[in-house]
């Protein structure tokens, strides 16, 4: 028997699309992840491929928690400056330009050696299990983590909304990469791997090597920038995203990528380029 009998071939011609297109939207993170060309695997499909460990306690992350969120209220009175002078217009190049001059000087020789010592004795401590903690916070907590927090808030507005919030927290993150970059090479402030090679001997650091610099981190300054963000869109989650910025901060620390002034400076920007982003995105 004909199993197409009595079935108008537009209406199977359209029933074949819709299986064959649903088909590719289940195949489509496998076929991004094996390299088809003009796919990208997105970021909520890179973390179900490597979900998290178990991750620090909320001991370990506590003091740097508390460190990060002392810089909220420098950040709103700074931006409280910008906005009586310039409202709430987009100017990026001169928001960048202005944002810079607010992160302070990287601290003396003396402190920074003091945060130095700090790191090392927090590397003696290292476990298996720490190091695939920060292993993967180190990587996802660039970006990813962040989107996947706004994916799920996009998830309960209206596809329009949706669609601008996930521009403007790429814009906010993007804005936070370009200017620690820059602050980064102008002050050179060697990352802790690079004075004691020994902290991350995979780093292959070469003797007389200055850089990597880490003042101020990104990593701190795109966490600051989205959790104030998305803070602003989601108030009873802001607790969570808090969380999780301590957590990528403290990973930071664990594993020698920055001291802790790298990390409180990077946060005063990241605060400073979300009540940006906010102010000119008209939230």
């Amino acid at each position: 028997m004909n199993v197409l009998r009595g079935i108008k071939w537009p209406y199977a011609v359209i029933a074949l699309i819709a299986v064959a297109a649903a088909a590719f939207g289940l195949l489509r993170p496998q076929l991004a992840a094996a390299g088809f060309p003009g796919l990208k695997l997105s970021a909520t499909d890179r973390i179900k491929q490597s979900p998290p460990p178990a991750l620090f306690t909320d001991a370990q992350i506590a003091p740097i928690g508390k460190l990060a969120a002392a810089q909220r209220t420098k950040a709103d009175a700074l931006f409280a400056q910008w906005r009586k002078a310039h409202g709430t217009a987009r100017d990026d190049k001169a928001f960048a330009a202005w944002a810079a001059r607010q992160v302070p000087a990287p601290p003396a020789a003396k402190q920074r050696t003091a945060e130095l010592r700090q790191v090392q004795a927090l590397a003696k401590t290292r476990t298996a299990a720490g190091k695939k903690a920060a292993t993967w916070l180190e990587l996802n907590g660039k970006k990813d983590v962040w989107k996947v927090y706004l994916h799920d808030q996009t998830e309960l507005v209206p596809a329009a909304k949706g669609t601008a919030e996930k521009a403007e927290l790429k814009a906010a993150l993007k804005l936070a990469k370009t200017i620690s970059d820059r602050l980064a090479a102008k002050d050179r402030q060697p990352a802790p791997f690079v004075l004691d090679p020994s902290l991350r001997p995979e780093k292959h650091i070469k003797p007389g090597a200055k850089g990597p610099y880490s003042y101020p981190s990104r990593h701190a300054a795109r966490s600051a920038a989205a959790v104030t963000f998305l803070s602003a869109l989601s108030p009873h989650r802001a607790e969570d995203y808090e969380w999780m910025r301590a957590q990528v901060l403290y990973s930071r620390l664990y594993m020698a990528g920055h001291v802790t002034s790298d990390l409180t400076a990077g946060t005063l920007l990241g605060d400073l380029i979300g009540d940006y982003e906010l102010a000119v995105s008209g939230h």
